[in-house]
């Protein structure tokens, strides 16, 4: 099966389990509106909910997980966004704080035969169109940890991204949610502007 439908749409992942799939709600449409004034994409201004498991998520070139809780994947559902993945889609996975331990459970369900890497700062996700010599930035504290962007890869290509200990998504929401610096927050919609320009041009 290959993707279909319109290659400017973002989907976001609804997934099973009881995490809060459905948080920063003024995330994504930010990050859209600001890829769409800075790096020239023509992207939906409007995200569009995607159950996981639906033959719906091949409309959609790039899928948005986020949340702070469970995640479930039922076998049916790892075997429908594995073959998305491997059709030519892309996931990004943001962990808004408390996703890890699920999703060390889950995603072998996705790719058993595959190891979930770190992604090194020199790949081209880092690069282009913004620089981020030093790799994934830190937008908020969590545990203190370094953020973390981890990855499967297939033939080269990068199909899955965890970005972790760094919450990008908060920095997406608008700017009175978490009261981030200015700053911050480009470095926030940088990157996710990288994100989206890595998985539509990949």
């Amino acid at each position: 099966m290959s993707l279909m439908g319109n290659a400017q749409q973002v989907g976001l992942l609804k997934y099973q389990g009881g995490g809060d799939w459905y948080a920063n709600p003024t995330a994504l449409p930010n990050l859209i509106e600001f890829s769409n004034s800075e790096i020239g994409t023509t992207l939906d201004a409007k995200p569009q909910t995607v159950v996981a498991g639906s033959s719906e998520v091949f409309r959609y070139p790039f899928l948005h997980m986020t949340g702070h809780g469970n995640v479930v994947f039922s076998d049916e559902e790892a075997s429908t966004l594995r073959t998305y993945l491997l059709a030519g889609g892309f996931l990004h996975i943001d962990d808004n704080y408390g996703m890890a331990p699920y999703l060390e459970k889950e995603l072998p369900k996705i790719f058993p035969d595959k190891d979930l890497v770190e992604i090194g700062v020199d790949h081209p996700i880092f690069k282009a169109p913004f620089e981020f010599a030093d790799g994934l930035p830190k937008i908020h504290e969590h545990d203190g940890q370094r953020p973390q962007a981890f990855g499967y890869f297939h033939e080269g290509r990068l199909l899955l991204l965890f970005t972790y200990e760094s919450d990008l998504g908060d920095g997406w929401e608008d700017p009175e949610v978490h009261n981030d610096p200015e700053e911050i927050r480009l470095k926030a919609l940088k990157m996710g502007s990288n994100i989206l320009y890595y998985a539509f041009n990949q």
